[in-house]
């Protein structure tokens, strides 16, 4: 990984707690989890079709925006294995004071941002004119392009709670300068599919057991399915093989298995030291998936509820610095010295879905 220097224009004001400016491509074997990479051939040999763990990542606590704390399942090195996403962020919260100053006017370029709210409210404004309230069940996807100034207000519930995911989807270099875009879906617009054995979909993006999500015109083709497991069914999921594929455990436990032996995902954290790699998830942890056409997960007693992401990789090299995400590190002091003299943002016209 190469590590590259930051832009002259600093960021701080925008994001106090960016990414250090980097350019990567190409493989690397970071320390974020357990990779299981040394099993590959003795996994492939049992079952081609099964996607292998490939890793265990136990997302991190960190703090954004105003003074968030929340935690990051991906997104502090080199994303490559998650191409073409960059970043998931948990930010359940129970206690006011470490979300409500929110995430105040920043800017982005050259990435989709996904928020999806589980308990709470979260109020969004941007610089096209948009503004919106996503609540419980309920998604908003924005396409950053050639460059948006926005703020989301997390707000809690009667209980104080404030649950979601944030995730970022990078856009592909022909893209990275298209018009802004905001969709905003409501909760019944989401298809929810029940199986057979009482087995739960909601298709927020993509296509998945005959149905198709509301949120359309993505770049990265991403399938976004929140899934519900009930207790003790073990079910096999397909994922199409050539994508990119992670799933995000956040309620109950169970085992994804690894063809060969089964990885436990317990509720409760397992207490590991961070210096001993885990053998064992808690529920804020993410399962990186090897490639193959299907997963299977064996849920516990309580069932258990995940996120289950998939895209088709970009390949393409990536320039990351705080909220904006190009190709170059040409790229990125352009955009920078554009913020500086006031020239960021194109011709915009405010959208039309999810706008008020």
């Amino acid at each position: 990984m190469l590590f590259c220097a930051a832009p002259r224009v600093p960021v701080s004001s925008f994001y106090p707690h960016g990414n250090a400016a980097r350019t990567y491509c190409g493989s690397t074997n970071d320390d974020m989890g357990v990779d299981c990479e040394g099993k590959h051939d003795e996994l492939q040999e049992v079952d081609m079709s099964l996607r292998p763990v490939k890793k265990l990542i136990r997302s991190k606590p960190t703090v954004e925006g105003a003074g968030v704390h929340l935690r990051r399942a991906f997104g502090f090195g080199n994303t490559k294995e998650f191409d073409p996403f960059l970043l998931l962020d948990d930010f359940r919260n129970d206690v006011p004071a470490d979300y409500l100053a929110g995430f105040p006017w920043h800017p982005h370029r050259g990435i989709e941002t996904i928020t999806y709210v589980l308990s709470g409210t979260v109020e969004h404004g941007d610089s096209m004119g948009n503004r919106g309230t996503i609540a419980a069940g309920d998604v908003q996807w924005m396409t950053a392009g050639s460059g948006i100034i926005h703020q989301e207000m997390p707000k809690g519930d009667q209980a104080g709670r404030m649950h979601g995911f944030q995730l970022w989807a990078n856009l592909p270099s022909s893209l990275k300068m298209t018009a802004p875009r905001y969709q905003e879906v409501k909760a019944v617009e989401i298809p929810e599919i029940t199986d057979d054995d009482a087995t739960k979909v909601r298709v927020v993006c993509g296509k998945f057991w005959g149905k198709t999500g509301p949120v359309e015109g993505i770049a990265a083709d991403p399938v976004y399915l929140d899934i519900s497991v009930p207790p003790g069914r073990r079910k096999t999921l397909p994922v199409e093989t050539t994508r990119h594929a992670f799933a995000y455990v956040f309620a109950g436990s169970g085992k994804f298995c690894n063809a060969s032996e089964a990885l436990e995902v317990p509720t409760e954290p397992v207490g590991w030291l961070d210096t001993t790699p885990p053998s064992e998830a808690d529920n804020r942890s993410l399962v990186l998936f090897d490639r193959g056409d299907e997963l299977m997960v064996q849920a516990g007693d309580e069932g258990i509820r995940f996120l289950l992401v998939s895209g088709k990789p970009l390949e393409e090299p990536v320039a990351w610095y705080g909220p904006i995400v190009m190709n170059t590190q040409e790229q990125l002091r352009e955009a920078f010295r554009e913020l500086e003299k006031g020239t960021f943002l194109r011709a915009q016209k405010k959208s039309t879905a999810g706008s008020e």
